[in-house]
């Protein structure tokens, strides 16, 4: 029999349990709305109800691994807050006793990995059948996710648990009580599992392998076994994983170093309590049960003082995307404004650069320059990089909001009121290109003819303004500006009427259905906020006071132009 360690069943495990606690974590931040934040708090507030919370899971499901992991992804999400999470963490040190009460009583354990299979099979059938706007995909990554999850734990487990069953406990039986509690850690490491290793040695004590005083050895050592796979899934996470992480290890080995004084002194007691030769197994739940809830009533008073001091070991990185504004002292006016309007046009370019990529745009096409966050590990994905827009954006305003505390004069207050403004409208753009980028993709791969010349027409407008901005960018004449501004306005409100009455006409031909027409008209309505407020930000970024002044009543007069071209000739009385 091949008793070996299977290195490659093993890594294959790691990789798929890392990768659906991503899926997992990325599907409750997704998903977590108002209600469902709601509810999570409510089952979690205060440390004894997230206790009993905790418990209750972890007894229902049989897995204090897959209940502490599912406190790493809420927590990673931010829908449960760290203190809550040692809470949910130390009742499932209690709830994962539970197990040893049914080996010993039924001879058997519940085993949720089972439904691994079922989980990926249904979650992967839900995920090919509806588009990511729907919230069912997002559930179905919420399956797939744990399913990849309980298949990783099941991979590693089955990896080693042959080498495991082949260990000869006998030949180390003499050995002191250390031994016995370092293999209980292995051999939980190993297996993935607490509840196995747990199984293991009750059995091993009801079959006289094991003395009782070596079986609790054991049982501490498969209790701290089992901090391994939260600590697993807590790599590469944000410091609020780590911390809770870390305090469910500090937990169970506070517990454990508690609790291993005491084995030898219980070991003697509880034969005066109880009947060995038979209720041996009874006696070893019971001891799991008494160390782990006495390990919570010990730490209960110090989840408080734990979280200051996790916070202090993993503080929050705050992570810089500004490139003008970080060194500049707002109380030098004239230096903070300029390095201000620099940030803006930073960002304005971030803002071209999530477009074309949304639009599948080679961004060589518009810019023949490296942006100055392209070193950024998140800006390889498009969410990556529109969560590194939304921090800039914040880290702006916050500039701005100390710039305003210092003694300015009223035309400095408004220059800066302007220039706030241009970062907001820059930011609303973005958002309206976020929100049509499904349809963008359906209009790309549809069977529709119309429906791929639109998303064609869409791309060309793009990059038609990306053109003209860029080109008065580089103009120094601000009459100049003022003058392209206007010309860009004027063309992309054109490009918006020739836009809707060609949709008008497929739709009068019949060539486009009641849908397709509604998401043509949204997308092409949501393109041209997205256009005109970038040119809204460039003339309050670029413009003076007076200029802006001027643009506005030129507006102003088209409109009223317009509104005169399309009302009906009046008829004249003879």
């Amino acid at each position: 029999m091949n008793e070996s360690l299977d290195i490659w069943k093993l890594l294959a495990g790691l990789s798929l349990f890392l990768y659906g606690m991503y899926m997992l974590e990325d599907a409750i931040r997704t998903m977590s709305g108002k209600a469902f934040r709601q509810m999570i708090r409510y089952c979690t507030a205060g440390r004894l109800r997230a206790i009993g919370s905790g418990a209750l899971i972890t007894a229902i499901l049989q897995s204090s691994s897959a209940v502490s992991l599912m406190i790493l992804a809420f927590v990673g999400a931010g829908v449960m807050t760290m203190q809550n999470g040692i809470g949910v963490m130390m009742g499932a040190n209690i709830g994962t006793t539970l197990t040893s009460w049914i080996v010993a009583v039924f001879g058997f354990k519940l085993n949720i990995e089972v439904f691994a299979l079922p989980l990926v099979a249904l979650g992967g059938l839900v995920f090919i059948a509806f588009g990511p706007s729907s919230k069912l995909f997002q559930a179905s990554r919420l399956l797939i996710g744990f399913g990849f999850l309980f298949l990783g734990l099941e991979f590693m487990k089955t990896g080693v648990e042959n080498f495991a069953r082949h260990i000869d406990l006998n030949a180390i039986i003499h050995y002191g009580l250390w031994v016995f509690l370092l293999i209980g850690i292995l051999i939980t490491a190993l297996m993935q599992s607490s509840s196995a290793s747990i199984a293991i040695i009750l059995t091993g004590l009801n079959g006289g392998l094991l003395t009782l005083e070596h079986s609790m050895a054991m049982v501490i050592g498969a209790n701290i076994g089992t901090t391994v796979t939260v600590l697993l899934g807590s790599i590469g996470g944000i410091p609020s994983k780590k911390r809770v992480s870390t305090s469910h290890l500090i937990f169970n080995l506070g517990t454990g170093i508690l609790a291993f004084p005491l084995v030898r002194p219980l070991s003697q007691l509880l034969p005066t309590l109880f009947d060995i030769p038979t209720d041996a197994v009874m006696v070893l739940a019971f001891f799991h049960t008494l160390f782990n809830v006495t390990g919570v009533v010990v730490f209960f008073p110090f989840i408080g003082i734990l979280s200051r001091l996790l916070v202090r070991a993993f503080p929050d990185r705050k992570e810089m995307v500004a490139v003008y504004i970080n060194n500049t002292p707002t109380e030098i006016t004239d230096a903070a404004t300029a390095s201000l309007r620099k940030e803006i046009l930073h960002l304005f370019e971030e803002s071209q650069l999530y477009s074309l990529r949304t639009f599948k745009i080679d961004d060589k096409l518009i810019f023949d320059h490296p942006l100055p966050l392209e070193q950024s590990p998140r800006r390889t994905t498009l969410p990556g990089l529109y969560d590194n827009i939304k921090l800039l954006h914040g880290e702006i305003v916050e500039f701005y909001a100390k710039m305003l505390r210092s003694q300015l004069e009223e035309s400095e207050v408004k220059e800066l009121e302007r220039m706030a403004y241009a970062s907001r409208n820059i930011m609303n753009s973005i958002k309206n290109i976020k929100g049509i980028k499904n349809d963008l993709d359906d209009f790309e791969s549809s069977d529709n003819e119309h429906l791929n010349r639109q998303y064609k027409l869409f791309r060309r407008r793009l990059v038609e303004l990306y053109y003209d901005t860029n080109h008065l960018l580089e103009s120094d004449n601000p009459r100049d500006q003022h003058r392209d501004l206007l010309r860009t306005i004027f063309h992309l409100e054109q490009k918006d009427k020739q836009a809707l009455e060609e949709v008008m006409k497929r739709a009068a031909n019949g060539e486009i259905n009641e849908l397709e027409i509604a998401s043509l008209l949204m997308a092409n309505r949501l393109f041209n906020q997205s256009s005109r407020l970038q040119v809204f930000a460039l003339k309050n970024l670029l413009l003076t006071e007076e200029e802006i002044h001027e643009f506005d009543k030129a507006m102003d007069m088209k409109e009223i132009l317009d509104e005169e071209q399309q009302r009906p000739a009046r008829s004249v009385a003879a």
